[in-house]
Order: structure tokens, then sequence, then C-alpha cells
């Protein structure tokens, strides 16, 4: 027998070995972890068995299918259009962003190309409109409430629904809230499939999920994962630029361009998060996803339709997280994490509480404070006017003190809805022989001035606005993206900052307070 024969004979011999003891290893593993008719709970439903209840704690094997059917027909594609004249790819109406135009793009949900780089440049068509976006929604309501991101349908001038069944409707804003990222919708339509909400809350990490879409188009998608984290903030995956309101749900359930709006489920088909973003260098999938949580995604849509803005309740601190260095520093020694108050805010809820710089706020509620997005979760859920408890340490002692939130403006009134008109005026640009008489590049004429904010603050009919904080206008549509963005924001304090000139050529400065 020569060399190579003996080696042929050797391996056969280390395979048949090593056959024999999978066979044993498998034997033993099937007779630890069989799973007998009788372990399963006699109350277990018959559409596929999802629901068990296993003696000894062992887990039988996951079956998606109950999830998967009772959540599909729930989740709707919704295309977004703007005509040409408003959207060329990368340019704007009025100077206003497009989608592909916001460096997050590709962190939301990629590129329409689904190769990470930015869409080619596209000239105005003929066209009456065009599509400039894509992704998913979640029906809440029979009635036809649907819930989605804001980035899904910001800037879209007519939006269509398609449901799981191909009927396809028109859709209205009843609502958004780019802070948290969330948009409510509306289509007429009766007797639709719902989601029901489930409790984010109760999530457990390492728990089964399934995220239902239409990734790429591709419509009533299913992925499923487990939820690698909760309360997680990806600013520090986004070079430090905030994106809101973060305390996401981080899951590996693939998520793609399509996904965003769409629905993540648990494996009793419960709604518990709105399927937001991904972490990717490409545009695609890379194996993270982030959700927001319905407790947050609950109460913004409550609000939306109760009051028609949405309520957001502060404490008033600024803060960073407690960190072992801080903690060394200041000689904090009872806790290892949790907000270190830097600053208490002047007429805050946290100022009438008593709370001090150097405090460690450590629990909100019945909830648990370690970092940045717990805190905003736990606040996120109140209104202005809630009562709270608040945990902290101070001097290593753990105390609790009871407090009133309060909104923006300091009190705890709720804050209504309201829209452009409040100004109380229209705008018309300068015709070419007025700009030559002032010598201007661009100009709006306050026309048709009744009372509103701008009469309140002392504008006469006539006077010529340059600019508005900081920023050049032209148009109507200019002075509405202004005071949309204002109206939105989260700071405290909502002012326009006018310079503008009187026909006489006197320059002169309004602020007009556009707060109630």
């Amino acid at each position: 027998m020569n060399i190579y024969s003996k080696i042929a004979l050797m391996a056969c011999g280390v395979a048949i070995a090593s056959s024999a003891i999978t066979v044993v290893a498998v034997d033993k593993l099937e007779n630890k972890y069989s799973i007998s008719p009788s372990s399963y709970s006699s109350e277990a439903p018959s559409s596929g068995g999802s629901f068990y209840t296993v003696a000894h704690g062992v887990t039988p094997p996951t079956d998606f299918t109950h999830a998967a059917e009772s959540t599909i027909n729930g989740v709707v594609s919704i295309k977004s259009f703007a005509s040409p004249r408003g959207y060329n790819g990368y340019g704007s109406r009025q100077q206003q962003q497009t989608p592909f135009s916001d460096p997050l793009f590709d962190f939301f949900f990629g590129s329409p190309s689904g190769r990470g780089s930015r869409p080619q440049q596209q000239q105005p068509s003929e066209k009456a409109e065009q599509q400039i976006g894509l992704g998913s929604g979640v029906i809440i309501s029979k009635d036809g409430y649907i819930v989605t991101n804001n980035h899904v349908i910001s800037n879209a001038e007519r939006l269509e629904i398609t449901l799981n069944d191909n009927r396809t409707f028109n859709a209205k804003v009843v609502g958004t809230d780019p802070a948290t990222d969330v948009a409510l919708l509306k289509i007429e339509a009766e007797n639709l499939p719902v989601i029901p909400i489930g409790d984010s809350d109760a999530l457990k990490v390492g728990e089964w999920v399934l995220a239902v879409g239409n990734p790429f188009g591709f419509t009533s998608t299913v992925t499923t994962g487990i939820v690698s984290a909760k309360a997680r903030s990806i600013s520090s995956a986004t070079h430090g630029r905030a994106l809101g309101i973060e305390s996401y749900i981080q899951t590996d359930a693939a998520v793609n361009p399509g996904n965003s709006g769409g629905a993540l489920v648990n494996i009793n088909g419960e709604l518990v998060g709105i399927n937001t973003a991904i972490y990717s260098e490409t545009g695609n999938y890379a194996g993270y996803s982030f959700a927001i949580p319905t407790t947050i995604v609950t109460k913004i849509i409550t609000d939306i339709k109760q009051y028609g803005a949405v309520q957001r309740a502060i404490l008033g601190v600024s803060f960073e997280e407690l960190t072992p260095q801080l903690a060394k520093e200041k000689g904090i020694t009872a806790v290892n994490d949790g907000i270190y108050v830097r600053e208490v805010v002047e007429r805050s809820a946290a100022m009438e509480a008593g709370l001090q710089p150097g405090d460690v706020i450590v629990g909100i509620g019945d909830a648990a404070i370690h970092g940045t997005a717990q805190m905003q979760e736990a606040i996120n859920k109140y209104r202005p006017g809630d009562k709270i408890s608040v945990k902290y340490v101070r001097d290593n002692k753990t105390k609790t003190v009871n407090v009133t939130l309060r909104n923006s403006q300091g009190d705890t009134k709720m804050t209504k809805a309201d829209d452009f008109s409040a100004l109380g005026c229209a705008f018309k640009p300068l015709s070419a022989e007025q700009l030559r008489q002032f010598q201007l590049g661009s100009g709006l004429q306050v026309t048709g001035l009744k009372d509103g904010k701008f009469k309140s603050a002392g504008i006469k009919e006539g006077f010529i606005i340059l600019d508005i904080n900081n920023a050049r206008v032209k148009s109507q549509d200019d002075v509405e993206q202004i005071y949309n963005a204002i109206m939105k924001s989260s700071d405290a304090d909502k002012v326009m900052f006018i310079t503008g000139i009187y026909p006489t050529g006197r320059k002169v400065y309004y602020a007009v307070d556009l707060a109630e």
C-alpha cells in the first residue's frame, strides 16, 4: 500500500468516526430537548400554534406564521409625489430641501438606486407630478388612520396609499412631529384591517420580532430578527448630529429602503414599533435597524388627533450622561450611571421642584434612567401639567421629589394647533419697477393686514420684508416654510426676527412672537 492509499484510508476512518460522534450528539440533543404534545397548553390556537405554554421552561420551535398573517394586511405602501417645478432630485422649491438632499437620507432609508449613492440630478419634465419617495405605513384604526415616518411624507404634494389588496387612496396629512419622525395620515375608507398596538416597554432583549413593510417596492415583505437593544441612541453613529428624540428599539430584522414607516411586531402580531432607520455604509441593510417604540408613537398620534399638535413636556435641565470619569471628578460613588444635571433652567419644573446642578437623575416615574435615551423616552410619555416623581442622587444620597411638568413656555397650558394664517396678512413679491425703485434684489410686501401676529408686533400695511431669521425671503412659500419650521422646533422661544423697510426707505426690525 503506497503512501497515498494510506492517507486516503486514514481520512476515511476519521470521517466515519466524526459521523458517528455527530449522530450520537444529535441523538442526545434530541432526547434532551424533545417536547411532547402534552407539554403545550390546551388553549393554544389551531391557526398555527404560535402561543405555547411549555413545561420545564423549554422553548418550542418559533412559528412566525400567525404574526405574519395577522399583520401583513395592516401595512400599506406609501408613494409621495411632487410637481417637477418643486422637485429636481437635488434642488428645492424655494430653497426647501427634498428628502434626497438630506445628508441623513442614506442613514434613514438608503438611496433609491440601492447602491448607497445619491440619485442623479433630474431635470424638470412636462409631467404634472413625479414620484419622489416610497415608504410604508401602519393602519391603526378601521376608519383609515395610518401612522408612518415624517421623513417618508416630507415635502410631498400628494400621497398615494396602496393597501395589501391593491386598492389605492389619496391620503391627507393629519399632523407630523419631526422631533420623533412620526406622521399621522388619513384615508377615506372603512372596515380596514388594523394591527393592534402592543406594549413596547414589555419587550425584552432577545425577543423575536418581525419587520413588515415594502422594501425596494416589494410589497408585503416580512423579515425576522430579535430585539438587540432598547432605548438606543444613534447620534454617535451620525457623528454627533442629533436626530431629535432618540430612544429606539434596535433589532437585527432586515430593514431596507421602503421599509421606513412600516411595522415592527412581536410574535403575537402586536405593533411594538415603527421602523425608522438603518445603520449602513452602503444605503442598504447591514445588520442593524431601529424602530420608534409604540410608547412614543401612541402618545404622539393621540396628541395630534386630540389637540392638533404634540404636547411636549419639559423637565427643564441641561445635562450630560454620567461617566466613570465624571463620577470620579465629582466624587460620586452612589451610582455608576444616570443623568448629571449641569444647569437648571429658570421658570422650569425642575427649578420649582428644587433640583440642583450636580444632582444625578436615576429614575422618572417607574422608569430607571441610565442615559439620554431613557430620559427622552420617559419624559416624552407625558404632557405639560402631568405630575411625576423624579428619583435623584445628591451628595451620594438617594432622594425622590414630585414634579409638575411644564411646556417650553414655562406653564402647563396645552399647545393648540396653529397655522400660517395666524400671522394675519398676505404677501406679494415686489414688481420689477419696485425693485428698481428701492434698489433691491428681492423683497416681499405685506398686504391685506388684519388682526394677527404681525399686527400685534407693530407691522404696518406695505412693509417690505427682506429677511426672516437671517434667511432671505422671496415668496409667501418662503415665509410659510420658516413659520412651520419655527412652530415645529423644540426651542422655547418661537420668534420671527424680521428685517425690512417701509416704502419711505426707513429700515425697521421686528420681533414677532409666535407663541400663544
